[in-house]
């Protein structure tokens, strides 16, 4: 009976201050797709999303960033996780070829209501991804979030912790 009583005592823990409650979270990573901007005209025609990140995580170089990418970049990162990392990787959100035809009533992929469905789409496939610790490695993702142009002739390689 008495090891019963030793088993279920509380275990005690340090009282938390107002620097642990109400201080900066000990890590984080913030990804936001945003502010899509359709490009060109006719078959030229694209539409570009504003990339924003905020983190504290070291293995990041710029705490805050923002890059504008089209779907194809996304498309690119996807298989470069794909061939490079041991990451399962998830979908990105469709590629909506029946909206690509011609002759429809609405504006097909640049209909407003597409755009905004994909934009979700692709802002949780970047946090799933962005946040699995083995991508994080990944030189791909960090030039994908991080820098103003892709390299897509880039030599693979994984980023060390600083």
């Amino acid at each position: 009976m008495a090891d019963t009583i030793a088993d279920t005592r509380r275990l005690f823990t340090k009282p938390q201050n107002l620097n642990d409650a109400y201080g900066p979270p000990s890590n984080f990573l913030e990804i936001d797709v945003s502010n899509p901007e359709t490009i060109g005209v006719g078959r030229g025609r694209y539409t570009t999303y504003e990339v924003r990140l905020k983190t504290n995580l070291p293995i990041f170089k710029l705490k805050e960033s923002s890059v504008r990418r089209r779907y194809s970049d996304f498309e690119w990162l996807r298989a470069e996780l794909e061939r490079e990392s041991k990451v399962v990787v998830p979908p990105l959100p469709g590629k909506a070829l029946i909206r690509q035809l011609p002759f429809r009533g609405d504006d097909g992929i640049f209909d407003d209501s597409f755009i905004e469905e994909r934009r979700h789409g692709l802002e949780q496939f970047l946090n799933k991804v962005a946040g699995h610790p083995l991508a994080q490695n990944e030189r791909c993702l960090h030039m994908f979030l991080q820098d103003e142009s892709l390299d897509k002739s880039y030599t693979p390689s994984k980023i060390r912790q600083a």
